[in-house]
C-alpha cells in the first residue's frame, strides 16, 4: 500500500477528516512519517521546516484534511508586577534564545526548574499549568513557505 503524501498546509480548512495531537517539538518539522490520532499513516513532506500550528490543517494528496492539534505540555505563565517589569522578564527569556507565547499580560514557556528559579529571584510572577504551547515565529520564519497556503494571493 502507497503512503499518502503531504505536501501543503492550510491555515484551517472546512471538511476536516482527522486530527493529529502533537507537543511543540513534534510539530517542528520538514520531512517525517506521521500518524494521525485515527491512524492513518501519511508522509510530511514540505520545502522547508517550520512549526505546524494548532489549527492548521495537512492536505493528503487523496484530498482529506488532517487537522493540527497542539498537545497540553508543562508550560510556566510567566507574569510581571507591571508592563515594564513583564518586558524586562521577557529580554532575559529572549537572551537565553527560550521560546514564548507572548499575550498582553504575560508569557508562556516550557516549565524548568532552573529558568524558573532565576525568574523567581527576578521578581516575577509564575504558575505552573498544563496547556497547549504555540510560541512565536522566529525572526527568519516568514510565510513564503510554498507549502503553506493562507488563502491569499499576493501580486508582485
Amino acid at each position: 500500500m502507497k503512503i499518502l503524501v503531504v505536501t501543503k498546509v492550510l491555515q484551517h480548512a472546512d471538511g476536516v477528516a482527522d486530527t493529529i495531537t502533537l507537543d511543540e517539538t513534534a510539530r517542528h518539522r520538514r520531512r517525517t512519517t506521521m500518524i494521525s490520532d485515527n491512524g492513518v499513516e501519511f508522509l510530511l513532506d514540505i520545502p522547508q521546516a517550520r512549526l505546524l500550528r494548532h489549527g492548521e490543517c495537512l492536505l493528503l494528496e487523496d484530498g482529506r484534511l488532517i487537522e493540527v492539534v497542539a498537545a497540553p505540555e508543562k508550560l510556566l505563565g510567566v507574569r510581571g508586577k507591571n508592563a515594564r517589569h513583564l518586558l524586562a522578564l521577557t529580554w532575559q527569556i529572549g537572551n537565553r534564545h527560550l521560546a514564548a507565547q507572548i499575550f498582553d499580560t504575560h508569557l508562556l514557556i516550557r516549565y524548568d526548574p532552573v529558568i524558573a528559579k532565576m525568574l523567581e529571584g527576578l521578581g516575577a510572577i509564575l504558575e505552573q499549568l498544563d496547556a497547549p504551547f504555540d510560541p512565536e515565529r522566529g525572526a527568519y520564519q516568514h510565510s513564503s513557505d510554498p507549502s503553506h497556503d493562507d488563502g491569499h494571493h499576493h501580486n508582485g
